[in-house]
């Protein structure tokens, strides 16, 4: 059973959520975190729910709770058991009954911008002290809204209103949340607004319980920061697959013809499924993939992508099936073209008959319940799928890069072996050092990157600029050009050195350039700048979990001797560097800086 699709079911969420726990706990390689809550209310109903929401993600937590309303005192003075804690992630749980002053009627503007001021750097300063002690991501609460407007109207835009205060000071948690790279606002101020504002608000909560919302509502805010958390983590989806007839337009147009499918402005139903397919295109430009999944034939299908009211067209898609085949069996070929594992996907289709297929047949693939095509839009976005925590110029020319993988694959078949497959990519890559530039970027494949992953380590963008920083620690990525675009970043390597030794902590590729030689021109590199350093031995470590088993003997190929294993299967791997033979490619190596 669905107990996370929209809309939630709150009431059997608090009821299950025993046996909840239970069976999302049995779920195989869960990732562990340690997660502090710093509260300004009651949080252990938000704990609860929020470890089910993550459980579900794929992320088992552990918390600490602040005693009642001792948020800024634990983050300030700390305390003996949150500092031992050391938590990967800290959400500060505050709403607007946590505003310390407000307005009154008599005051001034400037005694209100001097208010604002002091209500916001009570907040920095607690946010940078956690950050140098912790060096962590901290989510943050934004302010929502009483359910009252003492001046009507006139609050929201009255220098004195609650209203406009809290809007103003909504704006300064922004603007300081834009400059940083580990810190993220959860919008609880949409979620109250969203779930209803007087209800939201029942005062009986607050007085009887210290909850900052109604119970009810607990739930959509748990969600709201796990949605986060996954995302941080790399458990967002990644590819977006649609069905067509009665999804992307109306009706059927194999029995109505082009001319007869609703798309478009001349009628009410062809305007919203004009709007899904606008919300469609905009996902693109954050990085979601687009893919077709519909049972039609191929020459329907592209008529009814090419209608000239038609928002979304072909070259949206970096795939489109369009046969008789079950819908399952399509996913898996996508999956496989895209290098991708099934548990990228999002499948929406108004067919229930097909989403049960999908969801039975494919249960890792999230497949949203729709109903009317004007929910279709807010089943998506509530859903979270593809929650935004970081946004790079890769994500945005994630279409064009899937485009050129198809066509590189399809290219491959034309040639008599594969190095003159590879010689004809006209292939270069780019390797150096962290660069500024490239962090978001880095940080990004280490937290999504799983497959060839030897180590699936976790960092964030601060610990990584720490290690690029660090004479102790190697830090080399790598950038691959070739004939059909630019690929963007595309692999990262991080090892620590002790004496005269280099550890390789992290070593991880994208799919999209797997069997390019990208893995032993970068091995070159490594112990072309091992020597330079006057490093003699390479260890490498290999960690194994449920997806990067393609990587299990990766150091054995590259030479590497095997010299421990323990129980678990973690692996170690050791290498001479004047021992290693250099790998022969078919591809041009700038090293830059290096």
């Amino acid at each position: 059973m669905d107990w996370f699709g929209y809309p939630l079911n709150t009431k059997l969420l608090y009821r299950k959520k025993a046996k909840i726990k239970r069976e999302l706990s049995n779920k195989n390689n869960l990732l562990n975190k340690k997660v502090a809550v710093l509260g300004g209310s009651t949080t252990n109903e938000i704990v609860k729910q929020l470890e089910i929401f993550l459980l579900y993600y794929g992320i088992s937590a552990e918390f600490y709770q602040s005693e009642y309303g001792q948020y800024w005192q634990d983050a300030m003075f700390g305390t003996s058991e949150l500092d031992t804690f050391e938590p990967d992630i800290i959400y500060i749980h505050t709403n607007w009954r946590n505003i310390k002053t407000f307005p009154e009627m008599k005051s001034s503007k400037e005694e209100v911008s001097q208010m604002l001021d002091t209500e916001y750097q009570r907040f920095e300063i607690m946010w940078k002290t956690l950050d140098k002690k912790f060096k962590c991501p901290i989510i943050q609460n934004n302010f929502d809204r009483p359910n009252y407007r003492l001046l009507g109207n006139r609050d929201i835009w009255d220098y004195r209103g609650r209203s406009n205060f809290i809007a103003c000071l909504n704006q300064k948690f922004y603007d300081y949340a834009q400059k940083q790279n580990n810190f993220y606002i959860n919008d609880l101020d949409y979620l109250a607004q969203d779930y209803g504002l007087s209800e939201w608000n029942n005062a009986l909560y607050w007085h009887m319980y210290k909850c900052a919302m109604c119970m009810e509502a607990i739930p959509h805010v748990a969600q709201s920061v796990a949605n986060i958390i996954k995302s941080i983590y790399g458990k967002n989806k990644k590819v977006l697959i649609l069905d067509l007839d009665n999804t992307i337009w109306g009706g059927i147009i194999g029995d109505d013809g082009v001319e007869g499918i609703q798309v478009g402005q001349e009628v009410p139903k062809g305007q919203v499924f004009s709007e899904f397919q606008q919300y469609c295109k905009n996902l693109k430009s954050i990085g979601v993939v687009l893919a077709i999944n519909s049972k039609n034939e191929m020459e329907n299908a592209l008529a009814g992508l090419n209608h000239p009211d038609g928002v979304l067209n072909p070259d949206d898609f970096v795939s489109i099936k369009a046969n008789w085949n079950s819908k399952d069996q399509n996913l898996q070929e996508i999956a496989k073209e895209l290098t991708l594992s099934i548990d990228s996907f999002v499948f929406v289709d108004d067919n229930p008959a097909e989403r049960e297929l999908v969801s039975v047949q494919m249960p890792e693939v999230a497949v949203p319940s729709l109903d009317t095509a004007e929910n279709y839009i807010k089943v998506m976005d509530h859903g979270g799928y593809f929650e935004v925590t970081a946004l790079s110029q890769e994500d945005m020319k994630k279409t064009e890069m899937y485009h050129a993988r198809i066509e590189a694959g399809k290219a491959a078949v034309t040639f008599a072996n594969y190095g003159e497959y590879l010689d004809s990519l006209q292939m270069t890559i780019q390797i150096s050092d962290f660069k500024s530039i490239y962090m978001q970027r880095i940080a990004q494949l280490v937290n999504k990157s799983n497959q060839f992953n030897l180590t699936t380590l976790r960092y964030t963008e601060d610990d990584i600029r720490d290690m690029q920083d660090d004479l102790n620690y190697m830090c080399l990525c790598g950038k691959l050009i070739d004939k059909f675009g630019d690929n963007g970043l595309v692999t990262v390597v991080i090892g620590q050195i002790k004496d005269d030794v280099l550890h390789i902590k992290l070593w991880l590729m994208s799919c999209r350039v797997l069997k390019r030689e990208v893995e032993d021109t970068i091995m070159n590199a490594v112990v072309e700048e091992a020597k330079r350093r006057g490093i003699s031995k390479i260890i490498g470590y290999y960690y194994p979990t449920s997806k990067n088993i393609m990587v299990e003997e990766f150091y054995g190929i590259m030479g590497y001797t095997k010299v421990a294993e323990d129980k678990n299967g973690n692996v170690e791997w050791e290498l001479n560097v004047d021992q290693y033979n250099v790998k022969l490619t078919h591809m041009k190596v700038d090293n830059l800086g290096l």
